[in-house]
């Protein structure tokens, strides 16, 4: 089979072989880290090497929790939060609006998709509220600017739970109450994740483990494997930001659209647009051409159904309707950018010749 070109690592990344070698030593440990006997002790003392490593990494001073991923962890809080109200910015994860609830207030943003930070003033005076805002858009690459929201939110006696699932080992911490993480956006295994808790006063216990804020039994092997994928630093955000710019630079030369070029954005993700296409034509071409993107989420892409993110930013329909997401990993090449730009030169051609 030919070498396939992925570019698709904001839905998942390869596992980063100090990542899997960490797994493999959790494994021989392979006894219950609860169990009170030297077996049991040998693996929590992995799981709390793994916790103490990942704290160190993300130079985070307070609790540790971990769970599935960040979905896990933003149904956590959204159901145990100790403040009554709920909101949420329009362009979160899905998993943010199903957790939140029917009852959530959600904050509007802009058409440069960032908070619309005078709707964001009137929900917080409407009391404390526990206020779900992302770092980085898991479509759009956009960041939201954090760091001059979280003190309002903190001000006003709410709470700020912040999905850094994108933007993890890529982008500093937010000054959060709640940060929510996955392991498999940096290199580390499916199927682990983290909520970091500023003060777990401010969130409901349920029992059982992770310090009575989590039942089930540990993942030592999955933790040490998170962990190692932070230590790593794999990520060279200077040389990712030139491949992005490399990559828009030749989708406009050629009708593209790059959406959100105004804004802040990480430098892992860039979202473009073909207006005429559509992406579900575009995502079968490109793979038929051995190359890996998306259309959004990867929690709907397979659905094909319209992103509440670009509606939510007023993208235009055939902007909206032509969109994929491209997103870079730690081996992203200019290679690599060079044989999609190749490939979109030629649907370009294509669709200007039917």
């Amino acid at each position: 089979m030919p070498t396939r070109i992925f570019l698709d690592h904001a839905a998942t990344t390869p596992v980063l072989p100090p990542a899997r070698e960490a797994m493999a030593r959790g494994f021989d440990a392979w006894a219950n880290p609860s169990s009170p006997h030297a077996e049991g002790r040998a693996a929590r003392a992995l799981l709390e090497e793994a916790r103490s490593t990942l704290a160190d990494m993300l130079d985070w001073r307070h609790d540790v929790i971990f769970t599935s991923g960040a979905s896990e962890a933003v149904e956590m809080v959204a159901a145990r939060a100790r403040v009554s109200g709920r909101a949420h910015g329009a362009t979160e994860h899905a998993i943010v609006p199903h957790a939140m609830g029917a009852g959530s207030s959600v904050i509007p943003v802009g058409r440069d998709g960032l908070i619309d930070e005078n709707a964001l003033e009137a929900v917080l005076a409407q009391g404390p509220a526990l206020v779900a805002i992302q770092v980085v858009n898991n479509e759009t690459g956009i960041l939201q600017p954090l760091d001059r929201l979280a003190p309002r939110i903190r001000e006003a006696g709410s709470l700020l739970l912040a999905d850094s699932a994108q933007s993890a080992s890529k982008a500093p911490l937010p000054d959060a109450d709640f940060i929510a993480l996955s392991a498999h956006k940096l290199g580390g295994p499916p199927g682990v994740g983290a909520l970091l808790v500023r003060d777990l006063a401010t969130l409901s216990p349920v029992g059982g483990q992770e310090k009575g804020y989590r039942r089930g039994t540990e993942d030592a092997p999955g933790a040490l494997a998170f962990a190692a994928a932070l230590a790593a630093r794999p990520y060279d955000m200077e040389r990712l930001g030139e491949l992005r710019a490399r990559l828009e630079d030749g989708v406009r030369d050629t009708g593209g659209v790059v959406i959100g070029e105004d804004s802040p954005r990480l430098a892992t993700i860039g979202a473009v647009a073909l207006p005429g296409a559509s992406s579900a034509s575009l995502l079968v071409q490109f793979d038929l051409a051995g190359i890996a993107v998306s259309a959004g989420s990867a929690c709907s892409s397979g659905k094909m159904k319209d992103s509440p993110v670009l509606a939510a930013m007023q993208v235009p329909a055939d902007i909206a309707g032509s969109f994929l997401r491209v997103s870079f990993g730690p081996a992203t090449s200019e290679a690599d950018v060079d044989a999609f730009l190749d490939q979109w030169r030629k649907i370009s051609e294509r669709k200007r010749a039917a």
